[in-house]
């Protein structure tokens, strides 16, 4: 794999790890997170919906694991395939794509914190797929 791309998905992994750990340690503390650029009562709404647990897990931990995986991958380059990583940006954008639907339309609320996830995502999926 090119080095442009697996150094795009090293910060992007990264950056994801920051932020779902940020919204970890908030969701074990049962307190709010910061929001920035919104206003406070939207992280709110979106931090305590019922569509931010999938399968009686929090989004964070999948988002978590998710990151990860893609950095595990990605600096185990080229010593194991490159379909994992693709696979888990495929999943990962079809999952922001689907929470920022639920966002926008549902909750009619945006979080920071999943704004900064969706965009993650999505440039990773140009760097693996469009680019």
């Amino acid at each position: 794999m090119e080095g442009t791309v697996l150094t795009i998905l090293t910060v992007c992994g990264a950056i994801g790890i920051a932020d779902t750990a940020y919204l970890l340690w908030h969701k074990f503390r049962g307190t709010d997170v910061a929001c920035i650029g919104f206003p406070k009562a939207w992280c709110r709404k979106v931090q305590y919906a019922k569509q931010s647990v999938t399968m009686g897990v929090p989004n964070s931990v999948w988002g978590f694991l998710m990151y990860a995986l893609i950095l595990f991958f990605t600096l185990s380059q080229p010593l194991v395939p490159f379909w994992p990583v693709r696979l888990l940006v495929l999943c990962g954008f079809a999952f922001s794509l689907y929470f920022t639907y639920v966002q926008l339309f549902v909750l009619r609320a945006l979080c920071t914190w999943c704004v900064v996830s969706a965009l993650n995502f999505f440039v990773m999926f140009w760097a693996v797929f469009i680019r």
